[in-house]
């Protein structure tokens, strides 16, 4: 086995991921043994059977359920009931691993523990089995690397046992947040859920790079065919790749620092409250620039204003230029282009004491690696554990150990 690369179109389900590792070719047997492992077996039926959207073949997951306890578990329930089991440690840990991160999003969600929480519709048993199931076929495919494209999340609403929710669903919302994975938005796409809970899950817990490599080769592929219907083919395809994508630091072109283009934007102002000033600062972060400084000056007829200038990419000064007309003041914009020299960066997440956090590594000139935990991080962990910054940062660099990227170098 090379790679995998999962492709959302347009979205992502648990059912629609697990009837596509089956059209992959990882047989059923291999799917069921976990649940089986975990006392599920008499829970449930699973058949998997062939069909078609918009013309398109593949296969479509269904999961009768002949569970006769209420489908509301608890995370703790769940909890014990992998811990327990005789699976494999690294299976295990996937396992819990999918399941632990949509405890924590439901706790936030709600405002309660993760272990308190009482999953609804993934406490049933359709959903524990695409989870678990999933989970199990990549086990047995052991890729070396996982890929996946950007989902879309669709929009309207969705009836759930917490009542109608708007689409995407809060769990939806917080996973994406917590992980700061990137989605797909469209203000023209269509009613419906394209992504559920349990799709973004195993998503933001099972795939190592959220881009499709830049070259790759495909070897064979698998589709998966969602219940919705929809104008145009609603499924999820896996495929076995070979990829020629280069992650390491080997290159000399990446070692060396790299040069770019960037606009410089500046102004001063000095018929703006402070307020405003901080707000319209607010919005240049927020739209994109690169970084924002400014600060007080003393300006004509001894008035005080504020000096900023704005670092940003070279092909959204237009969209800036606009945005000091709208949202300031100001009747003048000075810009300049400017080469800067960057090392290489990339964003990801690491295995510490802590558990999974955020982090950045840095390729340095000499091809050695600086990792970096988020400052959001380190103060959320202060908070918690209360010690101070220099311990947390102390215990992530001591007990740092595997890094899993987010992104290419850049």
């Amino acid at each position: 086995m090379e790679d995998i690369l999962i492709e959302c179109s347009p979205g992502i389900s648990g059912d629609m991921l697990l009837g596509a590792f089956y059209d992959l070719g990882v047989p059923k047997k291999v799917i069921e043994e976990p649940l089986i492992d975990l006392g599920l077996k008499d829970l449930y039926q699973l058949e998997f059977k062939e069909s078609r959207s918009c013309s398109i073949r593949g296969i479509k997951t269904r999961v009768e359920n002949i569970d006769c306890i209420p489908n509301k578990r608890t995370w703790r329930s769940i909890k014990e009931l992998i811990l327990k089991s005789h699976l494999e440690d690294k299976l295990k840990k996937i396992i819990y691993g999918v399941f632990e991160s949509l405890a924590s999003a439901e706790g936030k969600v709600h405002g309660i523990k993760p272990e308190d929480v009482h999953f609804h519709e993934i406490g049933a048993i359709d959903s524990l089995v695409d989870i678990i199931g999933v989970c199990a076929a990549l086990y047995y495919l052991n890729p070396k690397k996982v890929y996946c494209n950007e989902p879309m999340l669709g929009k309207g609403f969705v009836n759930t046992e917490h009542g109608k929710l708007s689409v995407p669903p809060p769990a939806v919302i917080e996973l994406i947040k917590q992980k700061n994975i990137k989605v797909l938005s469209n203000r023209d796409s269509v009613e419906g859920e394209l992504s559920t809970p349990t799709g973004i899950a195993l998503l933001v817990n099972l795939v190592d790079y959220l881009e499709p490599p830049s070259k790759y080769s495909i070897n064979s592929y698998g589709v998966g065919i969602g219940n919705l219907k929809f104008t145009f083919p609603n499924l999820v395809r896996v495929y076995e790749i070979t990829s020629f994508e280069d992650f390491s630091i080997n290159d000399n072109e990446q070692i060396s620092p790299k040069c770019e283009e960037v606009s410089i934007q500046e102004a001063w102002i000095d018929d703006q409250t402070p307020e405003d000033i901080s707000n319209f600062v607010e919005k240049l972060r927020i739209e994109g620039a690169y970084d924002v400084s400014y600060q007080a000056i003393n300006m004509k007829k001894n008035r005080i204003g504020f000096s900023i200038q704005v670092i940003l990419p070279v092909e959204k000064k237009e969209f800036f230029r606009r945005l000091w007309f709208d949202y300031s003041n100001t009747i003048g914009v000075r810009e300049r282009t400017q080469s800067r020299w960057i090392l290489l960066r990339r964003r990801g997440e690491c295995s510490t004491t802590f558990g999974n956090i955020k982090v950045k590594q840095t390729l340095k000139p000499d091809g050695s690696i600086i990792m970096k935990p988020e400052n959001d991080e380190v103060l959320r962990l202060q908070l918690k554990h209360k010690i101070s910054t220099h311990e947390i940062r102390k215990i992530i660099k001591e007990s740092s150990k595997k890094f899993k990227a987010f992104e290419n170098w850049k």
